[in-house]
């Protein structure tokens, strides 16, 4: 790469600010045919804060401006998207370690060129054998820690999934994916302020093996941070994968995954959570497997649009679309009270459903032919007052739309105490190679960094996604030995007459949904460019029991982006929503890719609410 082009690559320029906003026009009628609706955007100006990165051959969008220069140079050296992927969160852990990293958990959607087929890699890890709904009430006071400690744990699945990725699609080994993240541990990085104001949390000074990786001393913006300790991890699965290479690539890839789930590294995990008072052992890790799945998906008007299946709430995007589609929502006016309202009673509905019936599918059997039926949609629908704002959770029953299946009697609990919160913290890649092969990896820790745990001397920390069970036995996401959390985890993939159409994700707990789903509206019912679609303003809603534990529900709850105009927010108060206006950039944290149907242009964006950093060539 040239230096003038390196130049260009960390001086992207910014433009102004995005003034889109939405029209007055109220129309509830049935939705017209594709082919009928304008193609123009709804949007007051086509400048943006951060422009559209355009190029022909491949494009990357992560959460860190590293990780995307990690993934630029595997694609530059010939990998593929694949290769490129593993090698980004790799160092996107360590340049973003508050919010992923070795330790966390992680969903992916991808598309496979050759085979032409899109795959769900589920690489969620399940509670440990110890952990039961019983085990917390006789010992927890019946409740489970939020977002701190090892008891909020479940077993870290990014190594697996960097393992298939890399076993199944890739084309590198795991010495040259991993050399960068490696580097990067051993020579550091310059941290940002933000980091380093971080790095002081109270939760990290909690531990011993915490407060000497990362505050051992006080750290200051744009000094250089080292983790020599996970460098050592690094290097064992390298070593582990050479020791094996003549056994072939696949033996050598698993020979360096194995001795991160059943050798060395796992016997240290194990020991090190039985003389901290964890639950995991030895077998935990031993017997763990993330999963390839067969991923869900719908139409929406013309687009095909994927979710991961299992153990995530992403699903509900797709419940909520089905009820959408049957509006004219570009007569509404992008961001009008109508709009705003419409979905998100839409999505209220669509969440009452996740919390009944999504979860992990290896335990319970999700009505899915009825959850995303047209006809459950149409019933569905029936239930949003254009006029009023709903307080109640109130799931469905979409085994009506299905053959031989009866009613399910799972219980859902409302708990409208204590302060759940509905936000967290997760990461992003997403990357589209010359091949067009797209990946989309959401990993996290799921709340500020996790559980806070330093593993003994291995230089990461455990995701706290445990934190998520629900302890009333029978519900969906009803603690079990073994099963896996009902993740907030998601992204999506969307496809246009059978060929790559869109990527995105975003971190944000309970949000992500909402932040990908708006996006998603943005670019196909109001026509908006991607970067366009991801800088809009944004609206939210805790009206819905949150992920984490106790799972506390906001009845009425709306937030708008002060950005919302001041008449919109007045309407929707009116309509007896419970509206707290957020400041002007405040909702969101989106990367997408959209390849262009005519011209086969990568256009990539990255979002202005964090350090979110897209590239193409």
């Amino acid at each position: 790469m040239s230096h003038a082009r390196s130049v260009t690559f960390a001086v992207l320029a910014l433009g102004l600010v995005c003034a889109t906003q939405g029209g007055a026009q109220q129309d509830r009628r049935p939705v017209q045919p594709q082919e009928e609706r304008a193609a123009t955007a709804d949007v007051a100006s086509s400048q943006t804060m951060r422009p559209v990165v355009r190029g022909r051959t491949w494009a990357v969008s992560t959460m860190k401006m590293e990780a995307t220069r990690a993934a630029e140079k595997i694609l530059l050296a010939g990998g593929n998207a694949f290769d490129a992927a593993v090698a980004a969160q790799a160092v996107l852990g360590q340049v973003d370690p508050a919010m992923n990293g070795v330790g966390s958990d992680a969903e992916l959607l991808l598309y496979d060129a050759k085979t032409k087929q899109v795959v769900s890699i589920n690489a969620e890890g399940p509670a440990p054998r110890l952990a039961t709904i019983d085990w917390y009430k006789k010992n927890n006071g019946g409740k489970l820690p939020t977002s701190d400690g090892l008891l909020s744990a479940i077993v870290p699945g990014t190594v697996d999934a960097w393992y298939i990725l890399l076993d199944r699609w890739g084309t590198m080994t795991l010495a040259q994916v991993l050399e960068q993240a490696i580097d990067v541990a051993e020579n550091g990085f310059p941290l940002t302020g933000g980091l380093s104001r971080s790095m002081a949390s109270p939760k990290l000074a909690k531990y011993p093996s915490s407060h000497k990786l990362y505050q051992a001393k006080t750290h200051e913006e744009g000094e250089i941070f080292r983790n020599p300790e996970l460098a050592v991890t690094l290097r064992k699965l390298v070593e582990a994968e050479k020791q094996n290479a003549s056994k072939g690539r696949h033996e050598a890839l698993k020979a360096a995954r194995d001795r991160f789930y059943k050798g060395d590294i796992a016997q240290a995990m194990a020991k090190f959570s039985v003389e901290n008072g964890g639950l995991f052992r030895y077998e935990d890790f031993a017997s763990y497997s993330a999963k390839t799945e067969t991923p869900v998906s719908i139409d929406y008007r013309g687009y095909r649009v994927y979710k991961n299946a299992s153990a995530s709430q992403g699903p509900a995007e797709l419940i909520m679309l089905n009820m959408l589609e049957g509006y004219d929502l570009r007569a509404m006016g992008h961001n009008s009270a109508d709009y705003i309202h419409t979905s998100a009673e839409a999505l209220k509905l669509a969440f009452a459903d996740r919390e009944k019936y999504l979860g992990d599918m290896d335990f319970i059997q999700v009505p899915f032919a009825g959850l995303l039926s047209k006809n459950y949609a149409q019933e569905r629908r029936k239930l949003i007052d254009p006029e009023h704002a709903s307080l109640e959770l109130r799931p469905g029953n979409p085994e009506r739309y299905m053959t031989n299946t009866q009613a399910s009697n799972r219980p859902v609990s409302v708990n409208l105490e204590g302060d759940a919160s509905h936000s967290g913290d997760t990461s992003y890649i997403a990357i589209v190679d010359k091949d067009r092969n797209v990946i989309s990896f959401e990993p996290s820790l799921h709340s500020g960094w996790g559980t806070g745990v330093v593993m003994g001397d291995l230089g990461f920390i455990f995701n706290c996604r445990g934190d998520y069970y629900s302890l009333v036995a029978g519900e969906a996401n009803a603690l079990e030995p073994g099963k896996r959390p009902r993740s907030t985890l998601q992204s999506t993939l969307v496809m246009k007459d059978s060929q790559p159409f869109m990527v995105m994700g975003s971190p944000g707990a309970d949000d992500q949904i909402q932040r990908t789903v708006q996006t998603l509206l943005n670019t196909i019912d109001f026509g908006m460019n991607v970067q366009q679609a991801i800088e809009a303003p944004r609206w939210t809603t805790r009206s819905f029991p949150a992920s984490p534990f106790p799972h506390t529900m906001y009845p009425g709850d709306l937030s708008v982006e002060s950005r919302v105009p001041e008449a919109v927010r007045a309407a929707l108060i009116a309509r007896g929503h419970k509206l707290r206006v957020g400041a002007p950039w405040s909702m969101g944290e989106n990367a997408a890719i959209v390849i262009d149907p005519k011209t086969g242009v990568l256009n990539a964006g990255a979002d202005p609410r964090n350090d979110a950093y897209a590239w193409a060539w």
